[in-house]
């Protein structure tokens, strides 16, 4: 009895204690939440309530009301004042474009490479604390503890209150108590231990590049090996009689062939007729072979032939010096070489001469004619001189050709200009007879006969380009692009004066372009020569206007070339029998040179600054050098009968000592200079002679020096 009443007492007493204190913490949670409501309510009040000192206080028509705001893309602090000085148009002009970009926010990132030296320290670190063991946590929760706090002082209250009934209920009381708080532990110990969270890294080191590209086709290589041509050496003699006898063979296979064509029956011949096919013999056979198998052979045979032919005339080109300059003071002649012609030119003029900037024995020859009356068709020609019985290249043309010239950096491109108003480009690479580009009239051609081409530097793309002016006023830059040929403006040569046109309107005249030339060193400086007489002094950059003007000649200006040593230093020659020396800096001649003919054509000479030839229409050609006489030409002689031909153009070889000169009947000469038109300074002994352009520079700038006016006699 005694056992079951405390079982009895024990179960009563543990019931309610344990419903207290559960109600108790879930009271005291509520009232926890309460009061962080509160505080939360508390906060957004006085939140509210907090006003700006500077606040408006508006109506309710003004807080209804509605500001429309516009927001654009310009920057409010950029300046719109902004004034630079135009030297085009030459005044102060307010600059459209501003940039409008203004920088509100921006941040450097925080990504570091997985590879570099901060991302390996980071990464052992992270994998050191990983390794390190879970720091043990008690599993109970601070619930649990209070609730068993409350249980552990409810059961020593029951106790307390047993006292006095039985000492042996009491002793029970606490061996239940053991015995629950083993059971718990014992459980503790089965369950696992928690896991510690794990510690997020801010950065993780890992990229993901995502691409796309389009399938990647594998080159193939096809290969294929035939058996080596067989070969045979083979040499011979040949001389002019063995020609001669192959010759007359052939000849006699060839009548041989005509008498059996004829002997044989004419119905045979109808029937073949019918078939369509003739069947060749076996002689004609036997020689239709390609001429391109044995056009080398043939070739390299025709120059030796014409070696032997013209034995004489190449051993003076290399080797003769007149002797007689010696008794001639500072005279000197011109010794005639070769003569180039050919057939179908005889009755055309030599508009245009051109030397190969690589090859130097081989030059272009355009033909035409400057009667305007009797205009026809045009050639251009390659002559070479190891071979000055035919030509090397042949070109023909509808219209006249009235200029040409090589390009520099690439040497098998010819750049042509004719007299209906066309440019064209030839390439000698080419077996084609037709230029490979040609302008048109949708292209951009000129509208009267083009006088000068002069090529230019490769442009930016590595496109080549040249220049051309014409009749029509127009200097034109043509740019070889992909398959065509693309023009541009560069400038108007416009005449001063205005001209009367149809219903009294005024139109502005063009003048007429008949020469040009570009700096040596100045890419965008360039001179005209027109037939007014002017010479302008013109910049690819300003296409509106003229950087100076010369009163040159009184007639056409037929030539003008700048000097290829010095910079400031450019000649020119006209109809009106004068040759003349400018400075480009002064408006006036530096020395005149009148030669009682009009004047055709003048050229520098590529080894000395001071010396220069020119040709006149009584078919003399004349050589100066102003080191040695300035007022008079050192060699004037004849090269063609003045009564019936005249002279028209003249070069300088750019290595050899010689000159060609070509007539209006088609025909261009050679000739040598003799050693006083090209003497050079005289070696001293134990003393070195300067030699290259800055000695050829200060020669000529030397000579101008006297004759330039001294800066005070200008200004008085």
């Amino acid at each position: 009895m005694p056992a079951k009443a405390a079982d009895k007492r024990r179960q009563g007493v543990k019931g309610p204690s344990r419903g207290k204190a559960s109600k108790a913490g879930l009271k005291k949670r509520d009232e926890d939440a309460s009061t962080e409501a509160g505080d939360a309510l508390g906060d957004l009040a006085a939140r509210a309530l907090v006003k700006s000192p500077d606040q408006l206080e508006l109506t309710e028509a003004e807080l209804k009301q509605e500001i429309t705001r516009t927001l654009t893309a310009d920057n409010p602090q950029a300046p719109q004042n902004i004034v630079r000085f135009s030297f085009k148009e030459r005044e102060y002009k307010l600059v459209d474009y501003l940039d409008q970009t203004a920088i509100h926010f921006s941040l450097n990132g925080n990504l570091i490479p997985k590879d570099s030296d901060e991302g390996r320290r980071q990464s052992i670190k992270s994998s050191t604390e990983a390794e390190k063991p879970p720091v043990e946590t008690p599993a109970e929760t601070s619930e649990q503890a209070e609730i068993k706090d409350e249980e552990h002082t409810g059961d020593t209250e029951a106790a307390g209150e047993g006292e006095g009934e039985e000492e042996g209920a009491g002793e029970e009381v606490a061996e239940a108590a053991e015995a629950a708080e083993a059971a718990e532990a014992a459980e503790a110990e089965e369950a696992p231990p928690p896991k510690a969270p794990e510690k997020k890294l801010p950065n993780q080191f890992n990229f993901i590049e995502r691409a796309s590209t389009t399938p990647f086709n594998p080159l193939r290589e096809k290969g294929c090996q035939s058996e080596p041509i067989p070969s045979l050496n083979f040499s011979d003699t040949v001389r002019q009689w063995d020609i001669y006898d192959a010759y007359m063979e052939e000849l006699q296979r060839m009548e041989k062939a005509k008498e059996k064509e004829k002997a044989k029956p004419q119905v045979v011949k109808k029937e073949e007729e019918k078939r369509g096919a003739r069947k060749l013999s076996y002689v004609e056979v036997q020689h239709v072979e390609p001429i391109t198998r044995v056009a080398k052979a043939a070739k390299i045979a025709e120059r030796m032939v014409n070696l032997n032919t013209f034995d004489d005339i190449a051993q003076d080109f290399k080797y003769f010096e007149d002797a007689s300059d010696e008794f001639r003071a500072q005279k000197g002649t011109l010794l005639p070489l070769w003569n180039f012609q050919y057939e179908k030119t005889k009755k055309l003029a030599v508009t245009a001469i051109s030397w190969n900037p690589k090859y130097k024995d081989l030059f272009a020859v355009g033909y035409g004619s400057y009667d305007f009356m009797k205009q026809g068709h045009g050639m251009v020609l390659l002559y070479t001189l190891k071979n000055p019985s035919f030509p090397e290249y042949i070109y023909n043309n509808p219209s006249g050709v009235m200029c040409l010239d090589f390009n520099s950096e690439h040497p098998h491109l010819i750049a042509v200009g004719f007299y209906d108003g066309n440019v064209a480009i030839y390439n000698l690479r080419k077996e084609t007879s037709q230029p490979s580009y040609k302008s048109s009239a949708e292209s951009g051609k000129h509208s009267g006969p083009v006088w000068q081409v002069k090529w230019q530097k490769d442009d930016m793309d590595n496109n080549s380009n040249f220049f051309s002016v014409s009749s029509d006023g127009r200097i034109v830059s043509w740019t070889l692009v992909k398959n065509e040929l693309v023009h541009m403006d560069v400038i108007k040569l416009s005449v001063e004066g205005t001209m009367q046109g149809p219903e009294g309107l005024q139109l502005q005249t063009l003048g007429c372009g008949t020469s040009f030339d570009f700096h040596k060193k100045i890419d965008y400086l360039f001179l005209v020569g027109t037939e007014e007489g002017k010479i302008y002094k013109c910049s690819k950059n300003y296409s509106s206007q003229f950087l100076d003007v010369f009163e040159a000649h009184h007639m056409a200006v037929d030539t003008v070339s700048w000097n290829p040593f010095h910079l400031k230093v450019f000649i020119s020659c006209s109809s009106d029998w004068t040759v003349k020396i400018w400075d480009h800096t002064i408006k006036t001649p530096m020395f005149v040179y009148d030669l009682s003919c009009a004047v055709g054509d003048v050229a520098w000479s590529p080894y000395s600054s001071t010396v220069f030839s020119a040709v006149t229409t009584d078919g003399k050609a004349h050589v100066f050098d102003l080191n040695i006489n300035k007022h008079q030409a050192l060699c004037t002689q004849v090269v063609v009968d003045g009564k019936k031909n005249k002279t028209t153009h003249i070069q300088f070889n750019p290595v050899f000592p010689i000159i060609i000169v070509g007539d209006e009947r088609g025909l261009v000469t050679s000739l040598k200079l003799s050693p006083n038109l090209r003497k050079m300074p005289k070696e001293k002994k134990g003393q070195e002679v300067k030699k290259g352009p800055e000695v050829e520079m200060a020669k000529l700038e030397k000579l101008l020096s006297l004759v330039r006016e001294p800066e005070g006699k200008a200004e008085t």
